[in-house]
């Protein structure tokens, strides 16, 4: 992605309408600040964009929320537009990838990174984006909470490949371990892909591979190498989209339930109890624990050699209020 490109357009869309040298005395600058924004002469920092953003008429804070799905426990107690604010979002997004896995992703110098990620230095707009890509690929939904990412033109044909295959999601819910299939040591080391391969590998029927795998050759998730397919896309984040998520979760809780019905192997394990609220929340965060410890031993695992469903679900019986939104 061109961020200095998806830099300029973001920043000419918080002006608005106004006059660049009107948009600058909005901001509090004497100087015509947003045409060297906008013409790429400087940069704002990752806070001065959330200034900026603000003074444009954004909730920003519920822009937050809507790009992390709940609100961070930091967002009270922090102004988005401080070095402080910058570098959480930084150290939310990376998790446990280390300051020098993310500056060589980001391409970005280890030293920059770490004082960002501290807090002593702020990065500019568009080292802001990349380092975000790198740490989350979720740039663009970053963007979107903020703005109508249809309205940026660097992004807006990807914005729609990405909105298609999360509506597919739903539609196609294998295409999440087709994807992984295509991983596997045993699938790359076979002379070429035969089409019922990977129905046989994950035990569903070969009309449901074929369509899936149309859809996502349609959409960009995967491209064809010569003998084998090939991932374009590690995964669909699905958190814009309740109702889809609703129903991806729903497709491998059947799954669980239809193993179980069938005696296949796994682990399916349940307890039924009493306890205090207090110490429901102290579950509730094991769980969490444990999902983002599975993510991180799934992340540093080198060999693919098994594709593998975590089903994690907690919930009180007497309670009919929606549960905090704990989707990763």
């Amino acid at each position: 992605m061109d961020y200095d490109q998806i830099a300029r357009e973001f920043l000419v869309l918080l002006r608005g309408r106004r006059s660049q040298v009107a948009w600058s005395r909005r901001l509090g600058y004497r100087s015509n600040v947003a045409y060297s924004w906008e013409s790429g002469r400087r940069w704002p920092t990752a806070a001065e964009t959330f200034r900026a953003a603000a003074r444009s008429g954004i909730d920003t804070q519920q822009a937050i929320i809507k790009f992390y799905g709940n609100p961070p426990p930091w967002l009270d107690t922090l102004d988005l537009a401080t070095p402080q604010a910058v570098a959480q979002i930084l150290n939310d997004l990376r998790g446990k990838t280390s300051v020098s896995d993310l500056a060589r992703r980001a391409e970005l110098s280890r030293y920059s990174v770490s004082r960002w990620c501290s807090g002593h230095t702020q990065p500019r707009l568009p080292d802001f984006l990349r380092i975000m890509q790198a740490a989350s690929l979720r740039t663009i939904d970053f963007l979107a909470a903020f703005v109508d990412p249809e309205a940026i033109p660097a992004i807006a044909d990807v914005w729609g490949r990405l909105e298609a295959r999360r509506r597919g999601a739903a539609a196609y819910p294998w295409t999440q371990a087709i994807l992984r299939a295509i991983e596997l040591d045993d699938y790359l080391a076979t002379p070429a892909h035969e089409e019922g391969w990977i129905a046989d590998r994950l035990g569903i029927d070969i009309e449901v591979e074929r369509r899936c795998m149309d859809f996502m050759e349609h959409t960009g998730q995967i491209a064809w190498t010569g003998t084998h397919w090939r991932q374009e896309v590690l995964a669909v984040d699905t958190r814009r989209h309740a109702t889809v998520n609703r129903e991806l979760k729903r497709h491998w809780t059947r799954v669980a339930a239809d193993r179980i019905a069938d005696a296949a192997p796994g682990q399916f394990s349940y307890n039924v109890f009493t306890v205090s609220r207090k110490d429901f929340e102290r579950i509730r965060e094991l769980h969490l624990s444990y999902f983002h410890a599975l993510r991180t031993i799934v992340g540093e695992s080198d060999d693919c050699e098994v594709v593998a469903v975590a089903n994690v679900q907690l919930f009180a019986l007497d309670d009919s209020a929606p549960e905090p939104n704990t989707d990763e």
